[in-house]
């Protein structure tokens, strides 16, 4: 008896996985075709309208990707993070200077616009 349900278990199981992989399969089946029918009614009407028909293009470069990924990395490393505290230090002993000194003592809020 155990052999019958776990056949049958197993039937469906397999059963199920295909009627999924179907369902994926139809899914990228529609999607593909809804973008080929826009494409052929753009080049239509680009035809239609005497333009000539341009390509889908990317705006942005992919080759800077690794650039900037790689740019972002030093903001948040140990030697960008001690140079930062060392110019936060170093402004902070330049804050320290007296208003005799040529510093602006009093200033008058203006109203922002």
């Amino acid at each position: 008896m155990k052999a019958i349900v776990a056949d049958l278990l197993r039937g469906v199981a397999v059963l199920m996985g295909l009627l999924m992989g179907l369902v994926f399969f139809l899914s990228l089946l529609t999607a593909a075709l809804v973008l080929a029918l826009v494409w052929a009614l753009r080049a239509g009407w680009a035809r239609l309208t005497g333009r000539p028909t341009t390509p889908w293009g990317m705006r942005v470069d992919p080759r800077t990707g690794f650039g900037s990924a790689f740019r972002a990395t030093r903001r948040w490393s140990w030697a960008a993070r001690t140079a930062a505290a060392a110019r936060d230090e170093t402004a902070a002993r330049r804050s320290d200077v007296p208003p005799e000194a040529g510093g602006v003592t009093d200033v008058e809020p203006r109203e922002l616009r």
